[in-house]
């Protein structure tokens, strides 16, 4: 039962939650930029990189940024675009 006012879209966007990684990054793999480029620049930016690895199509970065705060983003593999984080 829907809730007074409420459409079905509204209703299946409630509960679909979070974006999920695959619906952010979807090039075909023999188009991504090195990952190597990637942890360039965003070191050039004044990251701190620990770790990236590939989730559903995504680099994600685990690190700190320039102003040390701890981040774990994901980033399209062939435009580097930020693709937000799971938070």
């Amino acid at each position: 039962e829907l809730a007074p006012g409420a459409t079905v879209t509204h209703q299946a966007t409630l509960l679909a939650g979070p974006v999920l990684a695959a619906d952010r990054c979807d090039a075909p793999k023999d188009k991504w930029r090195p990952v190597e480029e990637l942890k360039a620049e965003l070191e050039g930016k004044g990251w701190t990189i620990k770790n990236v690895k590939t989730s559903d199509g995504c680099y994600e970065v685990y690190g700190k940024d320039k102003d040390g705060k701890k981040v774990e983003i994901f980033f399209d593999p062939v435009s580097f675009k930020d693709m937000g984080s799971d938070d």
